[in-house]
């Protein structure tokens, strides 16, 4: 991997407001790693530690009106769009006051008013929701556009195929971004794909398609605003492929490197180029101590608000249930 910056000499204002999300999502992470073992979290949890840069790159060129979709792998990109953290600790702990009303927990996340399209514990569904969301933007005339996120597993569902398709033909403003950490649960990418040419799959499409891999948060960025931008002035979808890497296990908050499927020697050179505190190194010691000490007590906060707010009344199982 290489840090090489598509466009220039990040600003110091974007730095910092990127460190913030890094360090806010990875802090949220690692809490959550750590809480898990107790059984307060009522559902399963899949961990985007280490693969945080690809969310917040994309995220942060992206407005209000904008909408991501989601997978079960969502905590990252639901806080870089903004989603209520709190409501996201409270769904995990299966309380009322959670997200999804304490529902759908951890693989379920969704947040309306932040943009933020419920998420989906079955491989590759939020991917043709995507289209239906840039769909409507369009018939409305908001001039919003779509993330659409998903791991290279779902890259071989057919519904990718048949929403490539669709949006391309329909000039839709999606961006298609896979999350590519080389793994489908503990499969490599070797043993399931014919070839590793997954950009070019898309761009037979007629949709302009990049591959990122040099791990790098302001590259994925730049590649994101270019997207936007020329999709808020109708130039229709776009596929965007960035490498990463899960470090902690498939499901749950552990490591997984003695089960044979892949070797702890994999991890090294993301560990060294993990962007969290690489741009922690790019701020002054002052400003990353303020934005720790903020991290620390807002995560703390949600913790305690779901530790605190009640469980759903039995009654309520039958709310939004229809015959």
């Amino acid at each position: 991997m290489q840090n090489a910056v598509a466009a220039g000499t990040p600003s110091l204002e974007t730095v910092t407001r990127l460190y913030h999300q890094l360090r806010l999502i990875r802090v949220l992470e690692e809490e959550v790693a750590r809480v898990y073992p107790t059984d307060k979290i009522k559902s399963p949890v899949h961990l985007s530690i280490g693969q945080e840069f690809v969310s917040v790159g994309v995220c942060d060129v992206l407005q209000p009106r904008d909408h991501v979709s989601i997978t079960y792998r969502g905590h990252a990109a639901y806080i870089a769009k903004g989603g209520d953290m709190a409501a996201m600790v409270a769904e995990m702990y299966g309380r009322k006051a959670g997200c999804a009303q304490g529902r759908g927990g951890s693989m379920h996340l969704v947040d309306s008013k932040a943009g933020v399209i419920g998420g989906s514990a079955v491989v590759g569904t939020s991917i043709p929701i995507a289209a239906g969301f840039a769909l409507a933007d369009r018939r409305k005339g908001t001039g919003g556009v779509v993330a659409c996120f998903f791991g290279d597993g779902a890259s071989e569902e057919g519904c990718l195929a048949e929403t490539l398709n669709f949006a391309a033909l329909q000039k839709l403003p999606v961006l298609f971004v896979c999350e590519n950490n080389g793994y489908a649960i503990h499969e490599p990418r070797a043993k399931r794909w014919a070839t590793d040419r997954l950009c070019e799959r898309a761009a037979t499409y007629g949709m302009p398609a990049h591959h990122v891999t040099s791990g790098d948060v302001f590259e994925v960025r730049a590649r994101a605003e270019e997207a936007v931008r020329a999709m808020r002035g109708g130039g229709g979808p776009v596929f965007l492929e960035v490498d990463c890497y899960r470090w902690q296990e498939h499901v749950g908050p552990n490591q997984d490197y003695d089960q044979g499927y892949r070797s702890q020697a994999e991890l090294i050179p993301w560990i060294e180029d993990d962007q969290v505190p690489r741009l922690a190194r790019m701020l002054d010691a002052s400003v990353v101590e303020r934005i720790d000490a903020e991290v620390r007590l807002a995560v703390a906060a949600a913790f305690a608000f779901a530790e605190e707010t009640p469980f759903p009344d039995p009654e309520d199982l039958y709310d939004h249930v229809y015959a």
